[in-house]
């Protein structure tokens, strides 16, 4: 149950992401890298069993937005930093876990 809702609740911050990332004046890609990082290590830290369905459920829609949209492959950088985002999180809470 607590995995399924936590996918809900990535999914759901991948799409807000991916939706302000694909506004057409928007171009602050620090935002936007600050947005997946931040999401994904909290997720990550809350939830450290499983940190590549956490990167992939939020990194996924910012190359889905600009590949459909703008055909720009570059943005698939976004899931790399969303694998760096929730593997931060769950080594650290496996390391705060460790010390108990």
């Amino acid at each position: 149950m607590k995995t399924g809702i936590t996918v809900i609740i990535a999914v759901c911050l991948g799409i807000l992401i991916g939706w302000i990332d694909s506004r057409p004046h928007w171009d602050d890609t620090g935002i936007t890298v600050g947005l997946i990082v931040i999401s994904t290590f909290i997720i990550g830290f809350i939830s450290p069993g499983r940190p590549w369905i956490w990167a992939i459920s939020v990194g996924i829609w910012i190359p889905v937005w600009n590949i459909l949209f703008q055909n720009n492959y570059s943005s698939l950088a976004a899931l790399v930093i969303a694998f760096i985002g929730a593997y931060s999180g769950a080594y650290i809470c496996k390391s705060f876990l460790k010390q108990k």
